[in-house]
């Protein structure tokens, strides 16, 4: 199973029981938990080494679960592990996460700028964004250079391409076709 097909089905499958037995908030913040820990380098090389014992994994993740975990995180942490599948914690927790804004009607918003933007500018881009698809918008900013200016936004299906690079793209297509 493909590592994409993977993280979909095991965030469905954690979201449909949570949502069942009405434990969605503390699912939240158990994947939330360990997938910020995952943030820090040494923890995932830690959870991808061979050289440790999986029940020493399972006793982390424990304790970074803390004593307030539901049993059934711990359960899927020690699946993930028992299955070398741990890599995937952080995305199947975007993904449940995307799921919770999605039940809340907040959209995702990814935006890529050339540089990094402040509190005010992601701001204005959120307002935009939202008065575009008519819902509150989360954006998650990322840079790439190689846009050389602008914005690069996109929210569900809709791409909105306002960068330099995309703008100089469409030049030259409508260039090459009046040549013809």
């Amino acid at each position: 199973m493909p590592s994409g097909a993977a993280v979909r089905r095991y965030a469905q499958a954690v979201f449909e029981m949570a949502d069942e037995q009405g434990t969605l908030d503390q699912w939240e913040r158990d994947l939330g938990a360990l997938a910020g820990a995952f943030d820090d380098p040494a923890v995932a090389s830690y959870f991808e080494s061979p050289q440790i014992p999986a029940g020493q994994k399972r006793d982390t993740a424990n304790q970074l679960l803390g004593a307030g975990a539901l049993p059934v995180s711990r359960n899927l942490v020690a699946l993930l592990i028992e299955r070398g599948r741990i890599r995937y914690l952080p995305q199947i927790y975007q993904n449940f996460h995307d799921r919770m804004l999605e039940r809340q009607g907040i959209a995702v918003g990814e935006v890529t700028t050339a540089v990094p933007l402040g509190p005010e500018e992601l701001a204005l881009v959120r307002q935009r964004l939202g008065a575009v698809v008519g819902k509150e918008i989360e954006i998650r900013a990322s840079v790439d250079p190689q846009i050389i200016g602008g914005i690069v936004a996109r929210v569900g299906d809709q791409l909105i391409d306002g960068s330099v690079i995309g703008q100089l793209r469409k030049l030259r297509e409508r260039l090459t076709a009046a040549e013809r």
